[in-house]
């Protein structure tokens, strides 16, 4: 519990995401070598009270162990022992303190537990600390023959919840009340038939609230939760049949307008979650039905943070069945989780991770507590005990992993998938082009652990034909900024691309090419910025795809491989699913798919197309029953071919190759929230299912579309897939240097860069040798690109003009003195990349190159200005390839 935390004003978390008031970075706090159960706090200092023997220093720091028999005090600033060592201990069995709070005026400190001293004073299951001498209270003498494992106080009042049923020798089952000063028995009583594991005062303090694992209270049926009169114990509501009966209460918190549980079910999909409940009428805000046991749950500055092992949240909307997040935090009027995710493992005894979370304040910083059996805490060696801190975010974002792609004449598309932050779920994402140091766009986005979709930037009117490479960064609100992600380099379409053209004209939301080159982001070509993750590593760059030009595949391997959507969402009442695939398979398998998982296999699936082991296609929709379209045929054969298959209010309709092969009247499927999966999901219970529900082969251009396609359209894709597109050739000099006029007899041929400026002047001269264009083409586009080199001064703020020579000139002997005449007018005009290492790239004058094709060309770089440019010559190993010539030719 935070309560006692003053009225002194803390300062509001910075640079988190609101109202998320505590960083995910884990601060050095001393260690256990057992569980910790519960926690309290009182003026900076922490009380941590469990099963174990010996506290110790974080891992990496100096000090030694000291022994901590079940109890220790702890700076909440430092995380360090505080000036208060106890011990709990029994004659006969193991002691465990189970229970800790603090009375409202911070004098006093009760325990609960299974105990018969604490530091030789006996007592039993329940001890009355004083803080200032951190002694046992002699004159406070209450008998609890059971674990005591929940307490509330009042200022005169102890209330105690566990597994006893008498206190002071007078029956009381479960619940009871005794005076915060000498012990004896109050007259409240809440007698239930299970354990009490949680207790609560309300802020007016005239009902208690009572959870655990009972079924009644007082004779009345209400199970797991009640509220009753402070005073007497009298029921004041029943909760029948509200909650689950296989699930308990194992905390309570309470705020100025509510009250929240944390519940612990048995059983697959028995209620794990939280309910949040008005103190006005006592009914019900919200239910998180998360699956997870909740242990603990805290409400501090309008956030519930909670301890829990939560593995799937797919009933709220949010991550399905899968790993597990120990640390959640959610605002108080909402289940939506918030963008915080510290996290530790399973750990000791059940495995169930932290148990127990308090909030304390020192020095106007307040910092969340952590206690559990855990072992890690964000993947580093950290047991027992966690804290995190209100400030001093230090934690960078994840870098974002990126790409490039230009469909349309002067545009590329920019895309990422966003980074993750466990503190910052919407970050600030920079897009950088040719290595400048100055960002071309600025781009916010949203994303959580289990969804990080896409972000992208189009970047406009440039120049088709030239080369450009673009570099991402994220950002969070405190300034921690990623690595910059790799570069990723495109060449500007000068003409549409057919087939890409025509999917994206059409419609589609997701579209994936598998082009990529690193694991485990796919890229979305759509604008529906719905990007996908490999599982299982599906071999890349596989080629030749199936669109004509230089198109690449994904392999998948029949075991394991598939891609799952980043984005979680339905499906409407129309859509269509596209791929291309290729196989020999003899164990069919999954090609596209909607399912309600990611790596696991779904439990609600269908909106699919698969194979059966003979070869042949089955795309089917559920409505109550199986209904499916088949080929006839097989299409196993090792070569690409092309499926579609849609479904809207007229039915279905499946397609292979650009024709049509059969149709329904069919047009209702299952709707649930699910995934998009590729190569591989759940099968079961459908027809001529296959042996194996993964796809062995290659799949390419995977397009899904929010309406019905046409048979004409789904013909036309056909067709285009095999029309070519432009076809880029890059070529380098086979000679390049520059002169000088200030050493205007010198040869710099050998020299690993090329200089321009204008005064005094530099000159650069580039020869190539230019091919022919093939067969059926013509020259559309042609771009110089260059690199500046590693010199701080390489960069210039002059334009460059790229010029035709016209004079003899030898890359051994030419120099100022002797450069060669140069032609008019300019072929283009470079803008100067203004950093070293940075590339830039400049459209030239198609024709005059054209008129080249199948000879020498020479070209000179002139400047004007002062500012001089120094560039990467073909010698420099650095040079990444330029100064290089960029040919687009397309089929007439």
């Amino acid at each position: 519990m935070a309560a006692g935390l003053g009225a002194a004003a803390i300062p509001q978390a910075v640079a988190l995401t609101e109202p998320v008031g505590f960083t995910a970075d884990d601060l050095p706090t001393w260690q256990t070598n057992g569980i910790v159960w519960a926690l309290a706090q009182s003026d900076g200092v922490v009380f941590a009270g469990g099963t174990f023997s010996e506290v110790r220093p974080p891992q990496g720091a100096s000090g030694s162990a000291r022994s901590a028999l079940n109890f220790a005090a702890l700076d909440a600033a430092t995380g360090a022992p505080a000036d208060c060592e106890l011990s709990f201990t029994v004659s006969s069995g193991t002691a465990t303190v189970r229970a800790l709070a603090v009375s409202p005026d911070k004098q006093t400190l009760y325990a609960g537990g299974y105990f018969g001293a604490v530091n030789g004073v006996p007592v039993s299951s329940l001890a009355a600390i004083d803080i200032a001498t951190c002694t046992p209270k002699t004159g406070f003498n209450a008998a609890f023959p059971a674990t005591v494992r929940g307490l509330a106080v009042t200022g005169d009042t102890v209330y105690a919840a566990g597994d006893f049923g008498q206190v002071n020798g007078e029956t009381r089952q479960r619940f009871a009340a005794v005076d915060a000063t000498d012990g004896s028995l109050r007259p409240f009583t809440a007698n239930a038939d299970e354990p009490g594991r949680a207790i609560e005062v309300t802020p007016d303090g005239e009902n208690v609230l009572i959870g655990g694992d009972f079924f009644e209270v007082n004779g009345t049926d209400t199970h797991a939760l009640a509220v009753v009169d402070a005073d007497t114990g009298a029921l004041t509501k029943a909760y029948p049949g509200f909650i689950d009966s296989r699930s308990v209460v194992k905390d309570i918190d309470t705020d100025a307008t509510g009250f929240y549980t944390g519940n612990e079910g048995t059983g697959g999909g028995v209620f794990d979650g939280r309910i949040a409940l008005d103190l006005n009428g006592f009914g019900q805000r919200w239910r998180d039905t998360c699956l997870g046991a909740t242990q603990a749950v805290e409400s501090h500055d309008d956030v519930l943070y909670s301890a829990s092992h939560a593995h799937d949240c797919s009933s709220v909307g949010e991550f399905a069945d899968g790993r597990r997040y120990h640390f959640l935090a959610q605002p108080t009027t909402s289940t939506g989780k918030l963008g915080w995710f510290p996290d530790t493992n399973d750990g000791l005894g059940e495995g169930i991770g932290p148990r127990a979370i308090t909030v304390s304040a020192k020095d106007g910083v307040e910092y969340l507590w952590s206690g559990g059996e855990f072992t890690t805490v964000n993947g580093a060696a950290a047991q027992g005990l966690t804290r995190f801190a209100s400030t001093g975010d230090t934690g960078r974002p994840t870098t974002p992993v990126a790409s490039a792609e230009s469909v349309k004449p002067g545009e590329v598309q920019v895309r990422w998938r966003t980074s993750l932050d466990l503190d910052d779920s919407r970050l600030t994402y920079k897009v950088y082009r040719d290595g400048s140091s100055t960002p071309i766009g600025t781009v916010d986005a949203e994303s959580l652990p289990w969804e990080r979709p896409q972000a992208s930037f189009t970047d406009t009117g440039l120049a088709p034909g030239s080369t450009h490479s673009y570099r991402v960064t994220a950002t969070d609100a405190a300034g921690n900024v990623s690595g910059l992600s790799a570069t990723a380099t495109v060449s500007v379409a000068v003409s549409a691309q057919p087939y890409a053209s025509a999917v994206i004209a059409d419609g589609a939301e997701l579209y994936w090419r598998y082009d990529d080159t690193v694991s485990p982001y796919v890229a979305d070509s759509s604008p529906g910025n719905h990007s996908g993750v490999q599982s299982g590593g599906p071999a890349l760059g596989q080629g030749p795809g199936a669109v004509a030009g230089d198109s690449k595949a994904f392999g998948f391997d029949g075991a394991n491989d598939k891609i799952y959507g980043d984005h979680r969402g339905t499906v409407g009442d129309s859509y269509t699913i596209e791929t291309w695939f290729k196989t020999t398979t003899g164990s069919g398998g999954k090609l596209i798919g909607f399912g309600n998982n990611t790596t696991r296999n779904s439990r609600s699936y269908d909106k699919h197309i698969y194979m059966t082991n003979w070869g042949r296609l089955v795309f089917g929709a559920y409505d109550g029953s199986t209904r499916t379209l088949s080929t006839q045929g097989s299409y196993n054969d090792g070569e690409w071919h092309h499926v579609v298959g849609t479904q809207g209010p007229g039915g279905m309709t499946l397609y292979v190759d650009g024709e049509r092969i059969g149709s329904n009247g069919y047009g209702e499927h299952q709707q649930y929230a699910g995934y998009w999966h590729i190569g591989g999901d759940n099968l079961s219970y459908w027809p001529s299912r296959p042996w194996s529900n993964f796809f062995h082969g290659q799949l390419d251009e995977t397009a899904v579309y929010p309406t019905v396609l046409s048979a004409d359209r789904v013909a036309a894709h056909y067709t285009l897939a095999s029309k070519p597109g432009d076809t880029v050739t890059a070529v380098q000099p086979t000679e390049d240097t520059y002169v000088n006029a200030g050493a205007p007899s010198s040869n710099y041929s050998t020299s690993t860069s090329l200089a321009v400026r204008g005064t005094s002047a530099y000159e650069s001269y580039l020869r190539f040798t230019l091919p022919e264009a093939p067969a059926g083409t013509e020259l559309v586009g042609a771009a110089l690109e260059v690199k500046t080199n590693s010199a701080s001064y390489a960069g210039s703020a002059d334009p460059v003009q790229i010029r035709p020579v016209t004079g003899d000139w030898s890359v051994s002997e030419v120099t100022y003195a002797t450069k060669p005449a140069l032609g008019s007018p300019a072929l283009g005009t470079l803008t100067s990349p203004t950093g070293p290492d940075a590339r830039a790239s400049v459209a030239l004058d198609t024709a005059a190159v054209e008129a080249a094709l199948g000879g020498e060309y020479d070209l000179a770089l002139t400047g004007e200005g002062t500012d001089s440019l120094w560039l990467w010559s073909t010698e420099a190993a650095a040079s990444e390839g330029t100064p290089k010539l960029i040919l687009t030719f397309s089929h007439t």
